[in-house]
């Protein structure tokens, strides 16, 4: 079966325990998706330069990689397995499409994979592999790399960028400071996810390529473009034929932009997942033995 690509915005890591419309969306989410035999994510917050590092541990770790929340927050483990025979074989793909990869250890679950997961799939029973994104580098090395980790989308593999659509946190501090989780969204935000937003849909990758210098705002709600790296990950790993969603859309703290957008997500098949999902949890009352 072939799985979608996706971008998703993870948030603030306090997400997890929060009660917001970003929370809920992700909570539905896998129910859409037909189980995979495995998951990629490449997170904003796994950072190499020039080379792509791919996780390798067989049980990965949940790592803390932030300060001061909820300690309900520092209580969560996130235990999938990892694949080190997949990571093993996305670094052969990559060094053959002449990006430099290698093999990363004792590398667990940042919270720009965990978070999101988490809320998608509680169970943690579905194996994760992470890519680096290169914060030195740009739009079309990552939409390389999302190129080059195409053709696992047919063997059962979700792709999924994880990031933040828009991202100045000094923007979101503020309101981050007085607990303001609905804080007034600036327009400037808004301009430039409504830009970003029907490039996308649109299908206009020339123009998403060079977004720091056509999209309004763009240097203000990414200082440094790490967040909206993984989007590009995502956008390169998708056919430009196929069908594009816009999955959700809201704010977090006024400025961090929490949209989801689906690459190749069939109709069909999401609606017989989701049938098939809730009947997986329906309680067993009986039996016809």
């Amino acid at each position: 079966m072939r799985q979608p690509s996706l971008f998703i915005s993870h948030g603030a890591p306090d997400i997890a325990i929060a009660d917001m419309p970003a929370t809920a969306f992700l909570r539905g989410l896998f129910a859409r998706l037909a189980r995979p035999r495995a998951i990629l994510v490449a997170s904003a917050h796994f950072e190499a330069e020039g080379e792509v590092l791919v996780s390798a541990d067989a049980a990965p770790a949940t790592i803390r990689d932030f300060g001061g929340f909820d300690r309900r927050l520092y209580e969560i483990e996130y235990p999938a397995p990892g694949d080190p025979a997949l990571a093993g074989e996305i670094v052969a793909r990559l060094g053959m499409a002449g990006l430099p990869a290698r093999l990363a250890a004792d590398r667990g679950f940042d919270h720009g994979t965990w978070v999101p997961l988490h809320l998608m799939r509680p169970q943690a029973d579905v194996p994760v592999v992470q890519v680096s994104v290169d914060p030195s580098a740009g739009p079309e090395h990552h939409h390389r790399l999302g190129a080059a980790l195409r053709a696992l989308r047919d063997e059962d593999v979700l792709v999924i960028g994880s990031g933040a659509f828009t991202h100045d946190l000094r923007a979101a501090f503020v309101n981050v400071r007085s607990g303001r989780r609905d804080a007034e969204v600036p327009a400037f935000v808004d301009a430039f996810a409504d830009w970003m937003s029907e490039r996308i849909l649109a299908g206009d990758r020339a123009a998403l390529l060079d977004y720091r210098s056509l999209a309004p705002f763009a240097v203000q709600n990414h200082p440094s473009d790490e967040h909206l790296m993984p989007l590009f990950v995502a956008l390169g790993a998708a056919d430009s034929s196929e069908a594009v969603q816009l999955l959700h859309s809201s704010r977090d703290y006024g400025a961090i932009g929490m949209e989801a957008f689906a690459f190749g997500l069939d109709e069909a098949a999401n609606a017989l997942a989701t049938e098939v999902e809730t009947l997986r949890h329906l309680p067993r009352v009986g039996s016809f033995a």
